[in-house]
């Protein structure tokens, strides 16, 4: 199994991250993709990832802090990515939940860091908060086709429109919740062939960790409660989840310990 989206080098995990990989890698968690938020978490994802072989890094600058960002960040962002090699840009997208964060500002950074990703031929981590639309508007505007559309909330059009554009969508904590009736149904009817795993560790905890930290070691919950929602067998949602992010993260190397 694949965690495709965990902050593994968040804070959250500084007293127990050797113990949080050692119990995710038992249940079968092969591999976990740590993206960045910031310029300034470059280090912490790299380091983590260096000590951590089960992890690969994933670089970017998340919408949220782009009042933070500077222009010198995608400078940094560039140079990192032909020094590091990561598995994706990411985490980077739109977030029009947030209503302080400045859109103009949000466009230019995930703009610039698609051009990036077109650049290196390498796939794109996104974070859509009430923005597919505008989202899917700039995949087309500079022609990008693999990624994930990480944590995807949006509607049946919305999902088949990313499918369409060669995405796939990323489910997890939020599906588990018995409320959660839309992530069902998506979760349920969507071709098994667009879905890959993700927690978002330490935030968006499944309910049965609800107000506590998440954690990778829960991607196989998550896997069985799918398997639950579609009425197939666990080990059909291992397999296709598994196949359908090593086609994300179309790189050999990646899948070599």
């Amino acid at each position: 199994m694949i965690d495709t989206h965990c902050h593994l080098d968040a804070t959250e995990f500084d007293a127990d991250r050797a113990e949080v990989v050692a119990r995710a890698l038992a249940l079968g968690v092969e591999r976990i993709i740590v993206p960045a938020v910031s310029a300034h978490n470059f280090a912490a994802v790299k380091t983590t990832c260096a000590t951590y072989p089960q992890c690969l890094p994933a670089l970017g600058l998340h919408p949220i802090f782009a009042m933070q960002h500077q222009p010198e960040d995608l400078s940094a962002l560039r140079s990192a990515v032909v020094a590091e090699r990561p598995v994706a840009i990411g985490e980077i997208g739109l977030d029009m939940f947030v209503r302080d964060v400045d859109m103009t500002q949000q466009l230019y950074y995930f703009a610039e860091q698609l051009k990036i990703a077109g650049e290196f031929d390498l796939p794109v981590l996104l974070h859509s908060r009430r923005a597919n639309d505008e989202v899917m508007q700039q995949l087309r505007r500079f022609n990008i086709h693999r990624g994930i559309a990480h944590a995807f909330s949006g509607s049946t059009q919305q999902a088949e429109a990313f499918i369409k554009q060669g995405f796939k969508l990323g489910f997890g904590g939020a599906m588990t919740y018995p409320r959660a009736t839309n992530l069902h149904k998506l979760a349920a009817e969507l071709p098994l062939g667009s879905i890959v795993l993700e927690t978002d560790a330490p935030d968006m905890s499944p309910i049965w960790a609800h107000g506590q930290r998440n954690s990778p070691e829960y991607i196989p919950q998550i896997a069985q409660v799918l398997a639950d929602l579609r009425g197939v067998p666990l080990a059909t949602i291992i397999q296709a989840t598994t196949q359908n992010a090593r086609a994300v993260f179309n790189e050999d190397r990646a899948w070599q310990i």
